[in-house]
């Protein structure tokens, strides 16, 4: 793993897409891959891009990643897809309409297939992250797969997160369901020259008017035409605003500082959900106790507390 970890930091195109590779199958070298480039993260700033199918997602971080490498910038994009019924894997679509860049060295693209995990973000996806971030990128747009309403998993993975909407379609009142007032740090109301979108934007700050009475970032609200390019600038203006407000504030620190907590909570517990799995197979007495829960001689919420207490889940690791 020493000669691929060195490739990454080298940012190697080749090398970085077998790190990702490696992580995603979740196999041991992984451990020993990002152990080997974790002290080199830190550096990228990462950008969530969210909201429903068909609001323009993919053409925002297209649009982006054109202004950004104007500027001289290094862009790495992941791209949360939905998962293959047939393969498994990721169905691509986001690649495809982003393979303008993929002759540019600049931009590296990844599509990740959301394996049936809940709120379409994969787990994996913030080790994904930290391997762009080790490999120099410095930009990494991260968009969601779009499940009907945001996803508040981007928290655990943007510094700062994009919420796209559009007219004629009442996201601004999915918006308030999906509790995205307290994770957009920018909203784009796309599509902007369909009848209602300035209705739309208007609704938008009004509600942000009625959040909190001293908010520390005033979330703006701007239009765009992703296809045509228009509102892009000022995009990447109001992100890099916000940046600088998380930086002077400490924010990004702590929002960086709350991640790392996260994924090794996450990990913790994907990893004692797996050894309970095996138990179940292996363990006789486990097994018995599922029986008598299944056959309603035991109450499953009662069941679980007395195994628990047992201890047995933390001697796991110590056999």
């Amino acid at each position: 793993m020493e000669d691929l970890a060195a490739r990454v930091l080298a940012g190697d195109q080749r090398g970085l897409s077998r790190g990702i590779s490696v992580v995603e199958r979740g196999a041991a070298d992984a451990v020993e891959l990002m152990s080997l480039v974790d002290g080199a993260t830190g550096r990228a700033y990462t950008v969530g891009i969210t909201g429903p199918p068909g609001a323009g997602k993919s053409t925002i971080v297209d649009r982006l990643t054109e202004l950004l490498r104007k500027q001289g910038l290094t862009v790495g994009i992941v791209a949360v897809d939905p998962t293959s019924p047939f393969s498994g894997g990721a169905l691509l679509g986001d690649r495809i309409r982003m393979q303008r860049h993929y002759l540019d060295p600049g931009v590296f693209i990844r599509s990740i297939a959301t394996r049936g995990q809940a709120g379409g973000l994969p787990r994996v996806m913030k080790s994904v992250v930290r391997l762009l971030d080790a490999a120099g990128r410095d930009v990494i747009l991260v968009e969601t797969v779009g499940v009907g309403q945001t996803e508040l998993g981007i928290m655990g993975v943007a510094d700062s997160v994009v919420v796209v909407l559009m007219p004629e379609s009442g996201d601004a009142v999915q918006a308030l369901k999906a509790g995205v007032m307290e994770i957009a740090d920018v909203y784009l109301v796309n599509k902007a020259d369909r009848p209602g979108a300035n209705q739309v934007s208007a609704a938008i700050t009004s509600m942000l008017h009625l959040g909190a009475a001293t908010p520390q970032w005033v979330t703006p609200v701007i239009l765009t035409q992703a296809e045509a390019g228009e509102g892009i600038p000022e995009v990447w203006a109001r992100l890099q605003e916000h940046r600088e407000h998380l930086a002077a504030s400490g924010g990004l620190r702590e929002r960086r500082q709350e991640r790392r907590r996260q994924e090794f909570l996450e990990t913790v517990e994907e990893e004692v959900q797996r050894q309970l799995r095996e138990r179940v197979r292996d363990d006789s007495k486990l097994g018995e106790m599922l029986e008598s829960v299944a056959g309603g001689e035991a109450e499953p919420l009662a069941a679980a507390r007395e195994f628990l207490a047992t201890g047995q889940v933390l001697r796991w690791g110590k056999e």
